[in-house]
């Protein structure tokens, strides 16, 4: 699995996806709603520890705000108030498998 950064990042809001261009050549399209329900901050982490699963993959959730964390992976925030799940980008190249 890589874990080098991306080339590019491009957010299409208005479709709900977020596109990520790997070093090498790979275009992931990952839906807004799906890295809503595969975020993994502590909450969310919680939630599925207890047996109550992800997040449902709510297709109008679109991100709100998304920011670098240092040269690890993103901070993603999401319309329905959801700011701290961070993805690392090996987890992205992972959720582009789904």
């Amino acid at each position: 699995m890589h874990h080098d950064a991306p080339q590019a990042i491009v957010d299409h809001r208005r479709g709900g996806v977020l596109e990520i261009t790997w070093p090498d050549g790979r275009v992931q399209r990952l839906r807004h709603g799906l890295l809503r329900a595969r975020c993994r901050c502590a909450a969310c982490e919680r939630q599925r520890r207890q047996g109550l699963g992800d997040a449902p993959a709510d297709a109008s959730v679109r991100l709100t705000h998304l920011a670098p964390v240092g040269a690890q992976g993103l901070n993603l925030q999401f319309s329905d108030g959801h700011d701290r799940g961070i993805y690392p980008w090996a987890y992205l190249r992972q959720l582009g498998g789904l």
